[in-house]
């Protein structure tokens, strides 16, 4: 707040246009460096991609040592689904380093993880609780099977 505001002397004062344009402008590009709420759950998903594929790995690994008579047509089902999350990471990391932002791992607590998110200037603090991300991931790999399922009712068709 400057010195003039609140100042009535100062209402009555005539600015050019082209100043108030480029106040206005300035105050735009200030917004626009801040992280959206769309950019903000795609860091949010890329935070929980990572973890995703970790549990599909696992997962596989399970299998390939399970006497399951089904045991190929599983594998051939997770990894489908990790083909799809290792894209989506990718198409993920890629839109945000066009978009000028980046991410890294800050601290873990208890129950909070902590990351450090640079976006166009701005460092911002982002964290996720593991209940939170329990359901994300959950959710997600609900909607990769939902995805690969349709694909398979497709085929028979």
């Amino acid at each position: 707040m400057s010195k003039l505001n609140g100042n009535e002397r100062w209402k009555t004062k005539m600015l050019m246009t082209e100043h108030v344009e480029q106040y206005e402008q300035k105050q735009d590009d200030e917004v626009r460096k801040m992280i959206t709420a769309d950019e903000r759950t795609m860091v949010r998903d890329l935070i929980l991609l990572p973890y995703m594929d970790t549990m599909v790995s696992k997962s596989l690994k399970e299998i390939e040592h399970s006497g399951n008579i089904l045991k190929r047509a599983y594998l051939m089902a997770g990894q489908a689904i990790q083909r799809r999350i290792i894209q989506d990471t990718y198409q993920l990391q890629k839109e945000l380093k066009q978009r000028n932002i980046r991410m890294m791992a800050d601290e873990q607590e208890e129950f909070l993880v902590f990351y450090k998110i640079f976006c166009r200037g701005y460092q911002e603090r982002f964290g996720l609780t593991r209940d939170v991300m329990r359901t994300e991931i959950s959710l997600r790999l609900t909607k990769y099977t939902a995805d690969l399922g349709a694909v398979l009712k497709d085929l028979q068709k």
